[in-house]
Formats: C-alpha cells, structure tokens, sequence
C-alpha cells in the first residue's frame, strides 16, 4: 500500500470495527492452535499496529515488520519491537524464528504471492504457525481494490495455492465477513464494478457512518467470530489460512 495513505489513514483505522474484528479473530485463530502468551509472533506488514497492539496487550512478545519507515516512526513506542523489511527482498540477518506469525490482508499487494509465503516459513520455526488473511472474491474487486494497491481478490482454492511448494502445509481455511458480501455487491454495482470512474480516496472508503450503526457493524463481525473459527460459513469478503512449518 502506498505509504502516503498508511499515513493519512492512520486514525480512521484504529477506530475502525473492521480491524478491531479482524485483529480479535486473528488472535483467536492464534489460541487454537496453541500458541499462547509469552510466544514470539511476528507482524508482517504491521501497518497501521492494530494487530500489534492486540498482541501486546494479549501478553505476547510481538515484533512488527513493514516496508514504510514512516509509518514504523509513528507506531514506534517504549518496548516496541519494529523491524524495516521487504518481505520481496532477502530479510535483515539476526532475526531469530519465531513462534507464530500474522501476514493480515499482505500478499494481495504483491505479484508473486507465493514469494512472500515462502519468506514467511524462512521467519518460523519448525512447528510454528502461519495464520494469512486476503480480501476475497474476484468478482468484488473494485476501485477500493487499486486504490490500495491490491493485485486480485481470492478463492480458497487460489490461497491454498499461494502455500504450494513453500514449506507451510496448510490446515484450514475459513470465511469471514459473510454479513458485507451483499452490501458490497451493491455498492460494487452501483459503482460500475472495476470500470467504474468515482474518484473516492482510500480515507473516503474508511468514513464511518454516523452512530448507531459502528456499533451495529461490531456486533455483526461478534456474531460471525465463532462461526468463521469452525469453518462454518459459505462466503464472505475475506479469507483466512491457518499453516504449520512442519519440513
């Protein structure tokens, strides 16, 4: 994502329910597997720190890695553990595999996704867990999309071939957002779908609507958390692959 609108977006994404929702379930999704505090997880492409702060506060020894300097400098404070990398380049010396390791809504950005997968088994060490989310369904993808630099939008099938030949064997991949999949079908419609011309920006995207309806929104993401962690739901606006370094 470019970095002028990791920037910009900065408070309007700390507030936000969608990342609060999808921080909560990564968490979960963590527990399962039981990797439990004091582990070592890393944040690749912790952006904005939500999932960062989530893990922090959960008791985790968390590390945040990004490709923007600007946006470590501003999520940077006492105790935090902040790396600068390109999960596309070779990966700074010294970083000792970790336990776990959150990859939220990342290698859509990229063109090789299988590249950065591949990376993530070089950062875990052996029985460690990789836990990927992605925006999901193709034919949803839209203005929102380029704007933030996003190559395609997924199936479960494409995710799990994300995995294909890098060192992570995946064990489960699960839905989530069912609830916004007609909204946004609307929204993509009423838009022209990707040939339509609006000319929102990102932050305009983020806009929450006026109050009650955040809260509304925080007990639509709550209703589907266990149902998403059981692998109980058809569709939904993103994908999620939990993946083990067994090799």
């Amino acid at each position: 994502m470019p970095e002028a609108l990791l920037v910009e977006t900065l408070d309007k994404v700390r507030r936000h329910p969608w990342w609060r929702a999808r921080a909560k379930l990564a968490l979960a999704a963590l527990h399962a597997q039981h990797i439990r505090p004091p582990a070592r997880i890393f944040d690749v492409g912790c952006g904005w720190g939500v999932n960062l702060q989530a893990l922090e506060a959960s008791g985790y020894h968390a590390t945040g890695f990004d490709i923007s300097r600007r946006i470590l400098e501003l999520i940077d404070q006492p105790n935090r553990q902040l790396v600068e990398a390109d999960i596309t380049k070779p990966l700074p010396g010294g970083v000792a595999p970790c336990d776990g390791l959150f990859a939220l809504d990342v290698i859509e950005h990229l063109d090789d996704d299988q590249a950065a997968v591949r990376q993530f088994a070089r950062l875990v060490r052996f029985g460690g867990f990789v836990i990927v989310s992605v925006p999901a369904l193709p034919e949803l993808f839209s203005e929102y999309d380029r704007i933030q630099g996003h190559r395609r939008r997924y199936l479960p099938e494409t995710l799990r071939a994300a995995f294909a030949g890098t060192g992570l064997t995946v064990r489960s991949i699960f839905w989530w957002g069912a609830w916004m999949v007609p909204i946004l079908r609307r929204t993509r419609r009423s838009a022209g779908g990707t040939g339509g011309t609006r000319s929102k920006t990102y932050a305009e995207y983020l806009r929450l609507p006026p109050w009650p309806l955040p809260c509304l929104m925080t007990l639509a993401y709550k209703s589907e958390h266990g149902r998403a962690l059981r692998g109980r739901m058809r569709t939904g606006t993103s994908l999620f692959a939990i993946a083990v370094r067994q090799d």
